[in-house]
C-alpha cells in the first residue's frame, strides 16, 4: 500500500485517528462505563465523566478531547517508530512479498501490528491512567499493563482486521487513485 515516507505517514495518520477514537470509546464506555456510572450514580457514561470532572489521567482529571489528543500523540509516534517498520519486517520474514497473495500479506502486517502495538500502547496507558493517588508500586503498574493487554488485544485484533484496516486501506486507495488520475 504505502510506498514512500509521506504515504506511510498519511496511512498511519488515518489509522491512528480512527483507532484512538475507537479505543477511547471502548475504554470509557465498554470497559469502564458501568464502573463510572456506579461511582457517580449517573445514568450515562458521559454524565458520569462530567460528574467526575473529566477522565482520570496523569493523576488529574482531563476533558475527553485532551485524552484523545494525548493518546493520539503517543499512538502516532509508536505507530511510526515501532509499529509500521517492525510489523512489515515480521511479515516479510514469514512471507515472500512477491509470491504471496496481497490479502494474506496485508493480513500478516495487520496481525503483526496488533501484536506490537497492543503491548506498547497498553504500557503507555498503564502509565497514563495509573492510580497515582494510591502511591506508586511497580507490581501494580505491571498488573495494570497485563490487564490492559487482556482487555485490548481481542478488541484490537478484530477491529483492526475486520473494520479499521479495510476502511483505511480503501480510503487510502481512493485518495491515491484520484491523485494518479489527475496526473
Amino acid at each position: 500500500m504505502p510506498t514512500n515516507k509521506k504515504e506511510r505517514a498519511l496511512f498511519a495518520l488515518i489509522t491512528v485517528i480512527i483507532t484512538v477514537h475507537a479505543y477511547v470509546f471502548y475504554s470509557l464506555y465498554v470497559v469502564n462505563g458501568t464502573t463510572l456510572m456506579n461511582l457517580t450514580g449517573a445514568n450515562s457514561v458521559i454524565k458520569a465523566i462530567n460528574n467526575l470532572g473529566g477522565v482520570y489521567m496523569f493523576g488529574c482529571y482531563f476533558p475527553i478531547w485532551a485524552v484523545v489528543l494525548v493518546e493520539f500523540c503517543f499512538a502516532y509516534l509508536a505507530e511510526m517508530l515501532i509499529g509500521q517498520p517492525f510489523s512489515f519486517k515480521m511479515a516479510c520474514k514469514n512471507f515472500n512479498i512477491k509470491k504471496t497473495d496481497p490479502i494474506h500479506f496485508e493480513t500478516a502486517i495487520i496481525c503483526a501490528t496488533v501484536g506490537i502495538m497492543v503491548p506498547v500502547m497498553s504500557f503507555i496507558a498503564a502509565w497514563l491512567y495509573y492510580p497515582y493517588y494510591m502511591g506508586f508500586n511497580m507490581l501494580t503498574l505491571l498488573a495494570n499493563w497485563l490487564k490492559l493487554i487482556c482487555f485490548n488485544f481481542p478488541f484490537a485484533y478484530f477491529s483492526q482486521l475486520f473494520f479499521i484496516q479495510p476502511f483505511v486501506r480503501q480510503t487510502f486507495k481512493t485518495i491515491f487513485k484520484r491523485k494518479q488520475e489527475s496526473k
